[in-house]
């Protein structure tokens, strides 16, 4: 079994330990004694969209979103669309997750466009949204995480929010929701990094690119998740 991972934009994308978040995917493929290959995709690099079955890109400042938007374009975007349409995972945060959708409005200058793989925009508001937070999934289970943004982002037709507030702000502060699901695309503002301590979050990610890797379902067998899940729990206490 291999799992293939691209890493967006692992320098200028990179807020809050967001690298750790691949670091988790590689290591809970490696403990089930699969191979990964990880493959940084840079500035002037452009993507291969049958090459990988994994794609992440983390977040940024606006200076850091507005530095690579052109070659988020110039580059990748095509390549990122087909990889879309093929199934392959998707994982964004924060800057990440605003550029997935149609586009983000900073405080100043024109709109950023994002690559409109979900339907969603972002606009920068006054408010800052700063803590620990923890929200509910459809099936229940919390996710934890940390955030650190002002953007106030919207979610339209057929995307649906990764889970609930139950302590934090979320995607805007106002309508409750916190992240976005769209088939295979997810996008959070959930820092901190999110997928150590959330393991059932980062299997449910390998799994499915798994699975569309080989065209059949892919079930993981458990780990033994007793620090992961310790991480999760203490997290939990952490109030905004």
């Amino acid at each position: 079994m291999e799992l293939r991972i691209a890493h967006l934009y692992p320098e200028e994308m990179n807020m809050y330990g967001d690298r750790g978040n691949v670091l988790a995917l590689v290591r809970r493929c490696q403990w089930r004694q699969w191979s990964v290959t990880l493959t940084a995709l840079r500035v002037g690099d452009s993507v291969d969209p049958a090459a990988f079955d994994l794609i992440f890109m983390g977040g940024g400042q606006d200076s850091q979103q507005i530095k690579i938007v052109q070659d988020l374009h110039t580059h990748k975007a095509a390549g990122l669309r087909q990889a879309a349409e093929r199934g392959v995972v998707f994982l964004t945060i924060c800057g990440g997750y605003q550029l997935l959708g149609h586009y983000y409005k900073p405080h100043q200058g024109e709109n950023l466009p994002g690559l409109g793989l979900i339907d969603a925009y972002t606009v920068a508001g006054s408010q800052r949204f700063i803590g620990n937070v923890s929200i509910r999934r459809p099936d229940g289970q919390t996710v934890v995480g940390f955030e650190n943004h002002s953007g106030l982002t919207y979610l339209g037709n057929g995307v649906q929010p990764l889970g609930t507030v139950v302590d934090g702000y979320g995607n805007n502060g106002q309508d409750g929701c916190e992240g976005a699901v769209s088939g295979n695309l997810y996008g959070t503002y959930l820092h901190g990094s999110l997928l150590p301590k959330n393991p059932s979050l980062a299997d449910e990610l390998i799994e499915k690119a798994l699975s569309v890797r080989y065209g059949k379902p892919i079930a993981l067998f458990p780990l033994d998740d007793t620090l992961e899940h310790k991480a999760h729990e203490r997290a939990l206490t952490l109030k905004p």
